[in-house]
């Protein structure tokens, strides 16, 4: 098949891509320029149709959207705390730039695979012990960010029913892995293995008793393939996770004890979520099995981040 891949140069994208060239398909990448995009793309570059620009650029878009089976729709401004520093840039790029891809997908009849997020959900429903998120939970975003993804995620949706667009919404849960990004505004691992590798302390916040469902990178991508594969999703929303929550307490205690370090204690986060755990079993009706449980998966990603790092040094 000929795929487009909007933000194909990013943490989840370039990963996408490569499984999608192993597979065979004919792939074009859409992202907007950048260094950290050149390099994720790198070890591929050839074997793709890079094009550079962004999915606020409609009549881009709809250029590069023609002539394709399906897109698959990662492009999106995604950090949490950026987006309360500059919402609107979050409105503009996830918003209007969904928009365009949808409206380029209704013209050229492409399927559609949208990336949501699991922060569409907001603060975990105040669900009961054994209670999980499926994909009927009500959206209640508690960020500019989740908020702007809540509006494309539903905008999708609409556009399944009102125009027949052949759209599948997938909300994946707590994404790491290799390539993540570990500064600022970078994700919980990346940024504590990155600072255990320098030697500083790792703070936990409060009692790190609050949990979260942590999805390595290769198992998204394999329940990726595995909607890409299945044509009867069209108007479906799906959750991708684990199914298993760890507590941000085991987790920070884990690396510091692999790399040697020190943990200590600060105050609690404003507005901690206890609890955040995935329902799958839809996903798991039609294939899905996530099979790289947390603690494989963070030595995996101290492996990657070590020898990233004598590379940057070299």
């Amino acid at each position: 098949m000929k795929i487009l891949v909007t933000g194909g140069g990013g943490f989840q994208g370039s990963h996408l891509v490569e499984s999608l060239i192993d597979q065979g398909h004919d792939v074009s990448v859409l992202n907007t320029y950048s260094k950290k995009a050149l390099y994720s793309l790198s070890n591929i570059k050839d074997k793709i149709n890079l094009i550079w620009g962004s999915i606020t650029d409609k009549e881009l878009v709809n250029k590069s959207v023609r002539g394709h089976d399906v897109v698959f729709h990662l492009a999106a401004r995604i950090n949490v705390d950026e987006s309360l520093k500059d919402p609107v840039a979050f409105f503009y790029a996830n918003i209007l730039g969904t928009y365009n891809i949808l409206e380029a997908t209704k013209e050229n009849k492409n399927r559609l695979i949208l990336i949501s997020t699991c922060e569409v959900y907001g603060d975990g429903q105040n669900l009961k012990e054994n209670e999980k998120l499926n994909e009927t939970a009500e959206l209640k975003p508690n960020s500019p960010y989740a908020s702007s993804k809540a509006a494309a995620d539903r905008i999708s949706y609409s556009y399944f029913r009102s125009f027949d667009v052949d759209v599948t919404i997938v909300r994946p849960f707590n994404i790491y892995g290799e390539r993540q990004k570990s500064g600022t505004f970078g994700a919980l691992i990346p940024i504590v293995v990155a600072k255990a590798l320098r030697g500083e302390d790792l703070t936990i916040f409060g009692d790190g008793s609050s949990t979260r469902d942590y999805s390595h990178i290769d198992d998204i991508i394999e329940g990726y393939s595995l909607i890409l594969k299945n044509d009867s999703l069209s108007g479906k929303t799906v959750n991708l996770a684990s199914g298993k929550n760890t507590s941000v307490k085991d987790i920070v205690e884990y690396i510091a004890k692999k790399l040697n370090v020190n943990v200590v204690h600060g105050d609690p986060r404003q507005g901690e979520v206890s609890r955040f755990p995935a329902d799958i079993s839809f996903a798991e009706s039609i294939g899905y099995s996530p099979k790289i449980d947390i603690w494989e998966g963070i030595d995996r990603y101290i492996e990657w981040a070590k020898k990233e790092s004598l590379n940057t040094k070299n």
